[in-house]
């Protein structure tokens, strides 16, 4: 009987014992985890391997989360500047012939009256002829008398005749006086022009042609 409560004593302790020794071993195992929060499973598999701990701390990741990325912009390295290349400004043709304001008045007005609704080649066309006479021996060597110059009973120039010469000159047939003081094409020295239409005198049609511009003909 005794014996029999004995080893139920016994057997009592080591339960005891046993489960005391269980009970520090699962407080032990508790205190000693360690509770790790990541954010991806990168560093979820970076603790793992490394076996290193990662402190949590959320307010270091919402600044890291708010602040701007700064990118780095290339510096460029400096052009060589290019050399400044002046241009010449263009000068300005020079008058053939040196006229004053009167006699460029006069001679405007002929160029009016002669190819008034002539084109603008056309007036510009009937200047050069009288600037080739000025320039030929045949006739007077100023533009004055070229355009007074009197052939047998009349003017060479009919609207001098007429008196159509003394109304105002156009500002087309004024350019054209202008243009025709400095153009280099002389229209092959043509010193003639007339009107087929209307010319009378059968001489001027002997004539060698150079150009015809709109109704009139220029011969030399």
């Amino acid at each position: 009987m005794k014996n029999t409560y004995m080893k139920k004593v016994a057997v009592a302790c080591v339960a005891t014992f046993a489960f005391i020794g269980l009970h520090n071993t699962t407080v032990e195992a508790i205190t000693h985890y360690e509770v790790v929060k990541v954010d991806s499973l990168s560093e979820m598999n970076s603790y793992n391997d490394e076996k290193e701990y990662i402190p949590y701390k959320p307010e270091v990741l919402a600044q890291e989360a708010t602040e701007p990325t700064v990118e780095e912009t290339p510096i460029s390295e400096p052009q060589s500047a290019e050399p400044v290349i002046e241009t010449p400004e263009k000068e300005v043709a020079a008058p053939a012939v040196s006229i004053s304001n009167v006699e460029k008045d006069l001679f405007a007005r002929l160029v009016e009256a002669e190819a008034k609704g002539e084109s603008y080649e056309g007036k510009v066309a009937v200047a050069t002829v009288v600037l080739n006479r000025v320039d030929s021996p045949e006739f007077p060597n100023s533009i004055t008398g070229v355009i007074n110059e009197v052939v047998g009973k009349a003017y060479a120039f009919s609207p001098v005749q007429n008196g159509e010469i003394n109304k105002p000159a156009s500002d087309e047939a004024i350019k054209a006086v202008e243009e025709a003081l400095t153009r280099q094409d002389r229209l092959n020295d043509s010193i003639y022009f007339y009107n087929p239409e209307i010319a009378t005198d059968t001489w001027i049609t002997t004539r060698e042609v150079v150009k015809t511009i709109g109704n009139h003909v220029f011969a030399k």
